[in-house]
């Protein structure tokens, strides 16, 4: 028995290729994730959760996809005796359908479980993304340098509530335009594409000029814009959904958004020279100010900082930091060459390039490594995670137990009560009273 391959468009899988790599460059989700971890845990991390998540998809849609396709003449499957219409399938109904065919009512449960999941969690970062660029890369920086950290917070919270509000009015309209999720992939990059270069220029150049990182993006937008829509009108002859929607003018505004920035920021950078950047500056970057808010939760801001804890030697610490990350970035270049090539260019060009067709046992082989590979994602991001904090674990669920049991006080952890605060300064003006000296709080 021989099991074909199915062989999309050259173009449409270039056109792929460009979103994905630049929707993981250009979210801020996790711009935000790497900022906040510790450089000891980052490159770990996202190591681990690239190689864990890329299972997902791909034996994803093998199984399901296959399902769908061999389902598709069954009557348990949900459009028999019909196939599934073509625009179902750009929706991402394949899966769905096909868990409908396989479990039923289980399978419509576990993939509404599964899309509830996936969207609120890529909802919670980006509403994380975005009230951390409002409030602190642009409140902050250029409207309100001196807002209190009660303010920030306030507007991290506006900022949650405006974009989840103006995001769900703006997909409202998108659905009833009949815009579908694999349109919005490949327009994606048509918008955002742009952004790449000068992004990474603006981490790895010192040369690049303000006004390259600044003018490039929407010049490219422009661009890619116009390539996209003549395309589409030259070949479909009119601009609907369906003539823009197609692989060519897609490919075409995907490839000008990127590449066109090579032209624009050493044009830039040459008519607005900058000095050279030396990294510093960012060294300037400062938290935010939170003692307002500690003060009214009758908190010492000391202590909640940790400032009960011994002196380190910052020196010391920032100079095992940068150690850190110097090898942490030589480990991250050596692994996207290596994943980049394996991934993108050994492993997929070779077989579609062949027309190659899958053998019984080529098949059998890529669907046990697929779900060996998922296997070891689950163990990657379900167990050990819960391996590593068993002790912070224990610690936790004994606390709890004791709490509920009355059989202890719960630990403030460097908190003090009003009430605990003013029996100390009671007795503190005592001993003053009685002529003692009273000793001064210098938490250190």
């Amino acid at each position: 028995m021989i099991y074909p391959s199915a062989r999309a468009p050259l173009t449409l899988i270039i056109t792929l290729i460009i979103f994905l790599t630049l929707k993981v460059f250009m979210d801020n989700g996790y711009y935000n994730k790497a900022i906040a971890a510790s450089p000891v845990h980052a490159l770990p991390g996202y190591i681990a959760g690239g190689l864990s998540w890329f299972a997902i998809p791909w034996l994803c849609a093998t199984t399901m996809g296959l399902s769908a396709l061999a389902l598709e003449n069954n009557p348990v499957f949900p459009t028999f005796p019909n196939r599934m219409d073509p625009a179902d399938v750009t929706a991402g109904l394949v899966l769905p359908d096909a868990a409908v065919a396989l479990l039923g009512k289980g399978g419509a449960a576990a993939t509404l479980l599964l899309i509830f999941m996936a969207v609120t969690s890529a909802m919670s970062a980006e509403l994380i993304a975005v009230s951390s660029i409002w409030t602190y890369d642009i409140y902050q920086t250029y409207i309100k340098p001196d807002a209190s950290g009660k303010r920030l917070i306030y507007m991290s919270h506006a900022s949650c509530a405006v974009y989840a509000t103006v995001m769900a009015a703006f997909s409202t309209g998108l659905y009833y335009a009949g815009i579908s999720m694999g349109y919005l992939y490949l327009m994606m990059g048509v918008i955002i594409s742009g952004a790449v270069i000068p992004a990474s220029l603006s981490l790895l150049w010192d040369r690049q000029s303000w006004a390259a990182a600044t003018f490039t993006p929407p010049l490219a937008l422009i661009c890619s814009l116009i390539a996209w829509l003549v395309t589409a009108k030259k070949e479909g002859g009119d601009l609907s959904v369906l003539s823009t929607g197609a692989n060519n003018p897609m490919l075409a505004g995907n490839v000008v958004s990127l590449l066109a920035p090579l032209v624009f920021i050493p044009l830039l950078s040459l008519a607005f020279r900058t000095p050279k950047y030396d990294w510093l500056s960012m060294k300037s970057i400062r938290k935010a100010d939170d003692a307002d808010l500690a003060a009214a939760a009758h908190m010492d801001p000391e202590l909640i900082l940790g400032a009960t804890s011994p002196q380190t030697n910052h020196e010391e610490e920032e100079m095992k930091e940068q150690r850190q990350l110097a090898r942490s970035a030589k480990i991250a270049r050596a692994l996207t060459v290596f994943l980049t090539l394996a991934l993108l260019i050994l492993w997929p060009m070779p077989m579609y390039g062949s027309g190659y067709i899958f053998s019984k046992g080529f098949f059998t082989g890529w669907v046990s490594v697929g779900i060996l590979w998922l296997f070891c994602s689950s163990m990657c991001v379900g167990v050990y995670p819960l391996w590593e904090g068993r002790h912070t674990s224990g610690r936790t669920f004994k606390a709890i137990f004791l709490d509920l049991a009355g059989k202890r006080k719960p630990a403030l952890h460097g908190r003090a009560t009003v009430a605990e605060t003013a029996e100390v300064e009671e007795s503190l003006d005592e001993k003053a009273a009685e002529g003692k000296s009273r000793p001064v709080n210098n938490v250190s």
